[in-house]
């Protein structure tokens, strides 16, 4: 199904509308505070970047890559950056010129979908922060050769990554229900649940494609952490369901 990328631009636009977590853009008081050097920035969905992954943003050059809804490119913004946002979200990206225009700052937003070439010439930028979201694509290996192709020499790619846990586990995550890797596109049983349940197509991706993949672009693995859901059974049992990597640009 060559228009998977149209339809979950549909329903990410109605998870937004809905009060979707990351469509929630950070407060005006988060964006002073984060002028003064007091933030959290995440990725994944609870534990935050550490700071010396992120620092020095000041004078950078930084893609937020399907980074839109007001969250992640404000606080960048807030220390120093230039920013430019990609999202295939209509209503992310316009969360993110409301919180420009709120704060009084430029930011440059662009919506592309990211299974194509990125719009942005070889050696654009000095950092790529990309949070938890190529679950919805099936591809990830092109991104990462995208992300390699735009960074400078040096550049940072700091990526939030599901593990596919939360694929494997029936609703209240006590079952497991589903095989992996999960891609709808070629399991029916996949498909039917992704349908039923408004989730759009989304695919799992293991280590192999996640960090193996990086390598085999030509980065540097420099650090990584694993992260739970932040609420739900699995994360009461600490089961991580997201890692979030750092890796460098030679």
């Amino acid at each position: 199904m060559a228009d998977y990328t149209d339809k979950n631009r549909e329903v990410i636009n109605g998870w937004c509308r809905d009060g979707w977590e990351w469509g929630r853009p950070i407060s005006h008081e988060v964006f002073v505070w984060a002028k003064k050097g007091d933030y959290a920035l995440c990725i994944t969905a609870a534990k935050p970047v550490p700071k010396a992954w992120i620092e020095p943003a000041a004078g950078q050059k930084v893609l937020a890559l399907a980074g839109g809804g007001g969250q992640q490119g404000p606080i960048l913004t807030a220390l120093g950056a230039d920013v430019t946002v990609l999202d295939y979200s209509d209503v992310q990206l316009e969360t993110e010129r409301m919180v420009a225009a709120r704060e009084g700052y430029d930011i440059t937003v662009v919506q592309a979908d990211m299974t194509k070439r990125l719009p942005f010439e070889d050696e654009s930028f000095d950092m790529i922060i990309h949070p938890v979201s190529n679950c919805y694509i099936q591809d990830v290996y092109h991104v990462w050769l995208e992300c390699f192709r735009i960074l400078k020499s040096g550049g940072r790619l700091i990526a939030g990554l599901d593990n596919g846990m939360n694929f494997i586990v029936d609703d209240a995550q006590e079952r497991i229900v589903y095989e992996l890797p999960f891609d709808p596109l070629k399991n029916e049983a996949h498909l039917k649940k992704s349908m039923a349940c408004n989730e759009g197509f989304q695919f799992s991706h293991g280590v192999e494609e996640q960090i193996g993949g990086q390598l085999r672009a030509g980065f540097i693995l420099k650090d990584i952490y694993e992260d739970t859901n932040g609420s739900g059974r699995l994360h009461e049992m600490n089961i991580p369901s997201f890692w979030a990597s750092l890796a460098v640009k030679p």
